[in-house]
């Protein structure tokens, strides 16, 4: 099975197309105004009209209205809708596209038990916990407490590098892996050698 990458966070248009000139999947645009990595309607527009066909353009939120998606919606074209909250199962799917749900992994917490309801969902990522963020943390997780045999697609996220995604990849097999932190210069602009080198190691595990 090819392992799928999602270059997340991207805000620059050149680091759009930087990545997925490199081999990636999909991107990730984050609508959430608290992060450092979020986008305006303007700048995602941008970056969205770069983008060749067959690359899939995921919308990150985290406890939106549903006028806020619907907003986005009505002004960029997106591929996958990703919810990194506390969004209900019925929320996620109710704007007409496909979804994937975010779940921040902890030793104390059933991921089987959390992740049911939203059977719906397209794939599950897995990311790390903190209580105040959502993503982007630049800290992994303890994989073994990823259940075996998750009944929707595993996307692994939360602390991946270019140094340790070969290792993720080996003892994980998830479908897509997603990175954000792991391949920056600074906050929110993404680093061409380590993108390269992050797809390079996911694809010598995939060889």
């Amino acid at each position: 099975m090819r392992t799928r990458i999602k270059i997340c966070g991207i805000t620059r248009l050149e680091d759009a197309r930087m990545a997925v000139e490199l081999g990636a999947d999909a991107i990730g645009l984050v609508f959430y105004a608290p992060s450092p990595r979020s986008v305006g309607g303007e700048q995602a527009r941008a970056i969205i009209a770069a983008i060749p066909p067959f690359v899939t353009i995921v919308g990150l939120f985290v406890d939106p209205a549903p006028e806020q998606v619907k907003l986005v919606l009505r002004g960029c074209s997106l591929g996958l809708l990703q919810f990194h909250g506390d969004e209900a199962p019925d929320f996620c799917r109710g704007f007409g596209l496909p979804y994937i749900k975010a779940v921040r992994v902890r030793a104390d917490a059933d991921l089987v038990q959390y992740l049911a309801p939203y059977h719906a969902a397209q794939g599950w990522l897995l990311d790390t916990y903190h209580e105040q963020l959502y993503g982007g943390t630049g800290e992994s997780f303890d994989w073994k407490l990823i259940p075996r045999d998750l009944a929707r697609p595993v996307i692994l996220s939360g602390g991946l590098t270019p140094a340790n995604v070969g290792a993720a990849v080996r003892q994980v097999r998830p479908w897509a892996v997603d990175v954000s932190s792991g391949v920056e210069a600074t906050k929110g602009v993404k680093d061409a050698a380590k993108i390269a080198a992050f797809i390079a190691g996911v694809k010598n595990e995939n060889a």
